[in-house]
């Protein structure tokens, strides 16, 4: 476990909701790249699998919690695909 890991999670996981609102509110998927998304979630999931593997701590939580939101944000940016995609 390290310490600068756990700051840097919970950095990132503090920004994952007001994102998450954002997509949410703004009902568009301007602003956002679904291929960063899904780079993200891998790099989340590559940390859980790293935890898992070599490390098993409660810092595979705050991986697991990020890549959960991450995970939301691209379905919102699906959603507001579908309906961008409506309106035209």
């Amino acid at each position: 476990m390290s310490i600068f890991e756990i700051i840097m999670l919970l950095c990132f996981g503090f920004a994952w909701p007001l994102s998450i609102y954002r997509s949410y509110q703004s009902r568009t998927t301007k602003g956002k790249s679904l291929f960063f998304l899904i780079i993200i979630v891998i790099g989340y999931i590559s940390g859980i699998c790293n935890k898992i593997i070599n490390n098993l701590d409660f810092v595979v939580y705050l991986y697991v919690l990020n890549a959960l939101m991450v995970s939301i944000d691209i379905g919102l940016w699906l959603r507001n695909y579908k309906i961008e995609k409506n309106n035209k």
